[in-house]
């Protein structure tokens, strides 16, 4: 017998974004590119791409294309486009961003996806993620960044804590990610940081619907693969790296070539 949909773990239906980022932020973030008036956007790990479309909807004529892995989260984006009157103006993409061919343009959105701009063999290098995004984006053009950066060198407790083989060197103090910023070729022209609530608000939303599913189906047959999973991110998160791994949202334009 085939599963249905409702008999499924859920995947992440009680987030707007997918990071810790408020109505409130988001809302200043795409003003701001909006003010720019751009004519293309690329959405680089876009999920279900929630940021792209708001950026789109205050933009109106410009394009935009999320590129993604996850058809699951490419396919809720399309839908949500289609319910927004943004179906034609906005491209859902299932393909890798490493090397991609899809700039430059005026606008990207990067957050919490850098890593898809590098090797995946290779331990994570914020360094090249910012000089291609560089490559993408036109002379004056806006890039905003969401990327991870150490509020405090973690114990060796705390890495034990976190994702499989954390090191320190998996992330830079926040300093350090703006000076690679810069050196990549951009000016940082907005500096802020996510904030504990925000951090609440996204991990127990990364965790609300799938614990819901696993109170109410305790001997289903996925509920212990699915058990292991939330359990083991809400204790990277609780012993790990909260309080410690803050997430920056650079607005960065791209200095005259």
């Amino acid at each position: 017998m085939i599963a249905s949909d409702a008999d499924l773990p859920p995947r992440l239906g009680a987030l707007t974004f997918h990071g810790p980022l408020s109505e409130e932020r988001a809302a200043r973030l795409v003003r701001r590119i909006a003010a720019t008036g751009p004519a293309d956007v690329l959405d680089i790990g876009c999920g279900w791409g929630e940021l792209l479309l708001r950026v789109l909807d205050a933009v109106p004529g410009a394009t935009g294309t999320g590129l993604d892995i996850e058809a699951g989260d490419l396919a809720r984006g399309r839908a949500l486009a289609e319910e927004r009157g943004l179906g034609d103006r906005a491209v859902f993409a299932e393909e890798s961003a490493r090397g991609t061919a899809r700039g430059p343009v005026d606008a990207i959105l990067c957050l919490g996806a850098s890593q898809a701009l590098c090797d995946p063999e290779l331990p994570h290098d914020p360094a090249r993620a910012l000089r291609e995004l560089r490559r993408l984006v036109r002379p004056g053009g806006v890039v905003v960044l969401g990327e991870g950066f150490w509020e405090r060198t973690p114990t060796e407790e705390e890495l034990a804590g976190m994702w499989p083989g954390a090191r320190v060197g998996d992330h830079f103090p926040l300093g350090g990610l703006v000076d690679l910023a810069i050196g990549a070729g951009f000016r940082p022209v907005w500096i802020e940081t996510a904030g504990r609530e925000e951090w609440e608000e996204f991990e127990s939303g990364y965790r609300y619907d799938a614990e819901l599913w696993l109170a109410a189906r305790p001997d289903h047959p996925l509920a212990a693969e699915t058990r292991e999973r939330v359990d083991r991110q809400r204790s990277s998160w609780l012993n790990g790296y909260r309080n410690v791994l803050g997430i920056a949202y650079l607005t960065l334009v791209a200095t005259a070539e």
